[in-house]
C-alpha cells in the first residue's frame, strides 16, 4: 500500500506540470495563429494540420482538407481585406488533448474604410508533436 501511496503522490505533481505545459504551449499555437491570419499568412497557419475542417460565412463546413487545399481556401477568404487589429481572446484546454482559441479579428474590405469585426474559433488537437490546428470557423 505504501509504495502505491508513494506512487501517486510523485505522479500528481508532474500530471499538474504536463497540464500546465500543454496549456502553455497551446497559448503559444494561439499567438502564431494570430500572427499569421494578420499577416494573411494562410500556409503558415494549416502547416502543421494534418487536416482541417473550414466553415466560412454563409458556407457550410467542410470535410478535412490537407494544409495545402486549406491554405488556398483561407487565402482566397482573405485575398478582399486588409487587417486592422487581430487579438486572442481566449486559449485553454478543454479537454486533454484538446484546445480551443477564439481570435477576434477587426478588418476593412478593400477600397472601404469601414471596419468590421469577425470571430475565429480555432480547434486543436494535441499530438506528440505540439498543437495542431484541426477546425477553423470563422462566425460574424
Amino acid at each position: 500500500m505504501r509504495p502505491v501511496l508513494i506512487a501517486l503522490l510523485l505522479w500528481l505533481p508532474l500530471s499538474q506540470a504536463r497540464a500546465q505545459a500543454s496549456e502553455g504551449d497551446l497559448v503559444v499555437a494561439s499567438e502564431q495563429a494570430r500572427s499569421a491570419w494578420f499577416a494573411h499568412d494562410a500556409p503558415g497557419l494549416v502547416a502543421e494540420s494534418p487536416g482541417l475542417q473550414v466553415q466560412l460565412p454563409g458556407a457550410d463546413p467542410s470535410a478535412a482538407l490537407g494544409p495545402d487545399q486549406a491554405a488556398a481556401l483561407i487565402a482566397r477568404f482573405l485575398s478582399s481585406a486588409q487587417e486592422v487589429e487581430t487579438v486572442v481572446r481566449a486559449a485553454r484546454e478543454v479537454e486533454p488533448g484538446r484546445g480551443y482559441v477564439e481570435l477576434q479579428r477587426r478588418y476593412r474590405v478593400a477600397g472601404t474604410q469601414e471596419v468590421r469585426s469577425q470571430t475565429l474559433l480555432l480547434g486543436y488537437r494535441l499530438s506528440r508533436w505540439g498543437w495542431s490546428l484541426v477546425e477553423l470557423r470563422v462566425v460574424g
